[in-house]
């Protein structure tokens, strides 16, 4: 194993503050990325998809809790698997408590290609309680690029699925897709604020570009909105 070289105090923070300056960079240039991204289109969703979930039947409308903002993990977890992805399931480990997604109205709901048969007994496996959904009779993974037919294999033709994150918005019934991003898209997220960054109305913070998303839902801005999480009211 190669280790860090050994040097004196002076010399480890003259090097750490080097390294800050180009830290700083890469701050501002992901605060200039996570703009763009807010300001993407987005397409509306007129197609209806009906999942399965710990309630029975839902729709895509319904995943969203009544909230504006939903973000689903497209977890790998094909029909014919006994269990879920491994490093699906090390994704979903490290997520935090969603109330704090939640109180900037925004709902995460994991879905999978399995049956919900088999979604169950795994979801109590891993002792997760947040919403999981299979999308067994629809073609939502398929049409969000979670899921191909073909493209994997000798022949071209064997199913394979990829791990992937998707954004939607919504204004009163209507539907938007606002992002999607894939494998190493993935590197980094996990934390609430990693997750709203991906979305259409982001952290809500004052200070983000473009102007005029902070107040979307009526409430302070994101920072003066946190609370332990069992202190919000919903």
């Amino acid at each position: 194993m190669t280790l860090p070289r050994i040097v004196s105090r002076d010399q480890w923070q003259a090097a750490r503050e080097e390294l800050l300056v180009r830290e700083k960079a890469a701050t501002r240039a992901r605060d200039a990325l996570n703009a763009d991204r807010r300001r993407l289109p987005m397409v509306e969703i007129d197609k209806e998809y009906v999942f399965e979930g710990g309630d029975g039947k839902a729709t895509l409308l319904e995943l969203f809790e009544g909230r504006q903002q939903l973000v689903v993990y497209h977890f790998m977890f094909a029909p014919e698997w006994d269990a879920g992805c491994r490093s699906c399931s090390a994704f979903v480990d490290q997520l935090g408590h969603l109330a704090h997604l939640r109180a900037r109205g925004t709902e995460f709901a994991v879905i999978s290609r399995a049956p919900y048969t088999k979604i169950l007994p795994f979801k109590a496996r891993m002792g997760w309680t947040l919403p999981w959904y299979s999308s067994y009779d629809n073609d939502f993974n398929h049409d969000f690029r979670a899921s191909f037919t073909t493209g994997a294999g000798d022949d071209g033709q064997e199913p394979y699925e990829r791990p992937g994150v998707s954004c939607f918005l919504r204004e009163r019934e209507r539907i938007f897709h606002t992002y999607s991003t894939y494998a190493r898209g993935l590197d980094g997220l996990g934390s609430t604020t990693s997750l709203l960054d991906l979305t259409a109305l982001g952290r809500q913070e004052e200070w983000e570009k473009p102007e005029g998303r902070a107040s979307a839902l009526g409430a302070p801005a994101g920072s003066e909105r946190i609370r332990y999480h069992d202190e919000y009211e919903d």
